[in-house]
């Protein structure tokens, strides 16, 4: 793996923005527009199962918050230091419940779909570069086995000293956004039989226990 995709079994990681301009003013917590981030070129699929074996390697037990992400508005990524996570709001400040859903009956944000969390290895593979880790669209990127076998839904997980997140039944899927900013095979990997049952493009959870959460913090399953 590259500096870039980290060394998870020492904890070692690069920067988590470039020289650039861009990386710079998400770090700040200024809102940055997904258009104006950094680009890579896309793997194909012989590069993205090679892979693989980094993301199986994943803690199973007690991992680890590597990025927080909110969502001021559609298409607009703020990297944070820290958020506080709400029952009723998610990431404050996120736009979940402003943005609705398509899930629900009546196009409200669906509380089963609170929080999108994605494996920081997988995301790590597919986006080539950390600056580009956002751009996936979910706001908690950890270190841990997101498998269903090892977290099914009901499944909670303590983030830091106060907040407990809670696994939820919807599927988290690759869809066309996904695909444009990461490629098809990215797409296709993440979807496959393998992928969704390793949650590749990672899962859904909501907020059972306020709290605010910081990079580095400790992610343990507690049921």
């Amino acid at each position: 793996m590259s500096g870039d995709e980290g060394d998870f079994g020492r904890g070692v990681w690069g920067p988590l923005c470039g020289t650039g301009g861009v990386c710079g003013l998400a770090w700040a917590g200024r809102s940055v527009a997904v258009e104006g981030m950094e680009t890579t070129p896309f793997l194909d699929e012989a590069q993205l199962a090679a892979g693989l074996p980094a993301i199986l390697a994943a803690p199973r037990e007690v991992g680890t918050l590597e990025l927080i992400v909110r969502r001021p508005a559609e298409n607009q990524r703020e990297v944070l230091a820290e958020a506080r996570l709400d029952p009723a709001e998610g990431v404050v400040g996120d736009n979940w419940r402003t943005r609705g859903s398509r899930s629900t009956p009546d196009g409200a944000a669906n509380p089963e779909m609170q929080l999108n969390v994605m494996g920081a290895r997988a995301v790590a593979l597919v986006a080539g570069t950390r600056a580009r880790w956002a751009l996936a669209g979910d706001q908690l990127y950890v270190d841990l086995d997101l498998s269903a076998e090892n977290l099914p839904a009901g499944t909670r997980l303590a983030i830091g000293a106060e907040a407990v997140i809670e696994v939820t039944a919807p599927p988290h899927t690759g869809c066309a956004k996904f695909t444009a900013r990461f490629g098809l095979p990215a797409m296709k990997f993440v979807n496959s039989p393998e992928g969704k049952r390793l949650r590749l493009r990672g899962l859904n959870a909501k907020v059972v226990q306020a709290g605010t959460v910081r990079t580095g913090d400790p992610v343990r399953r507690v049921r």
